[in-house]
């Protein structure tokens, strides 16, 4: 249970394994849940069914944010490009993919720091991760510094100096097999989460593109079964 007076924090959910288990971290934390999507003109919308579940499950509140990136797009997430497939985690490349979604986690950041600002939150939760990951730049610890030093000129708090906003990123460091071990550690019901760029309609996951063979590794890694998969 939320302690009565916990501070408050804004936890960017999308719906993936990653995220849920941040989400689970900062209630553990004992913060007080603000949950914050996306819907950004992505192919994989099912997420957002996936995170509203999520959300509800951990007693969060939750707001789904509309910003249309597809109106750019330039990634196979919010385009007509296909999405590249593998038939294992040692073919994905070191490459910037075209799954990258540009300046996606700039947006991102910039609108869950405005509404930290509205609700008087100084701390964002973001499940970033630059070990198993697909390579993007938006997910590397020098990016989130220099986010931080930009949020904290960029704001009334940091201005004023009552209290520094702080973007707490606890899985940057981990392995997919890390990240769900310590889910599992927490309770995290990885059964009503999707990692798939390129889900069917019923949000069944492809199995071959890169979030999907990452996660499928982290699974077998912990000698478990990815419950997604049926």
């Amino acid at each position: 249970m939320t302690p009565k007076h916990a501070e408050p924090a804004v936890v960017l959910l999308s719906g993936g394994l990653d995220s849920a288990t941040v989400l689970a971290i900062a209630r553990e934390q004992g913060y007080a849940l603000h949950a914050l999507s996306f819907r950004y003109g992505q192919r994989h919308q099912y997420e957002l069914t996936r995170a509203k579940q999520l959300a509800e499950a951990a007693g969060a509140r939750h707001l789904i944010f509309d910003v249309d990136l597809s109106q750019f797009g330039g990634s196979a997430l919010t385009a007509d490009i296909d999405v590249p497939k593998h038939t294992s985690a040692e073919e994905i490349g070191s490459e910037i993919p075209v799954t990258y979604v540009p300046a996606r986690n700039t947006v991102f950041l910039s609108l869950s720091l405005a509404y930290a600002e509205s609700i008087q939150a100084n701390d964002i939760f973001l499940g970033v991760n630059a070990l198993d990951y697909s390579g993007y730049p938006d997910c590397r610890p020098e990016y989130i510094d220099a986010f931080t030093r930009l949020a904290n000129l960029a704001t009334k708090a940091g201005v004023d100096g009552e209290d520094a906003i702080r973007i707490h990123t606890p899985l940057i460091h981990w392995t997919k097999a890390q990240i769900i071990a310590r889910g599992i550690e927490l309770g995290v019901d990885y059964s009503l989460t999707t990692s798939c760029y390129d889900p069917q309609q019923d949000g069944q996951p492809c199995r071959h593109c890169d979030a999907c063979l990452l996660r499928l590794r982290g699974f077998q890694e912990n000698g478990l079964h990815d419950p997604t998969i049926g």
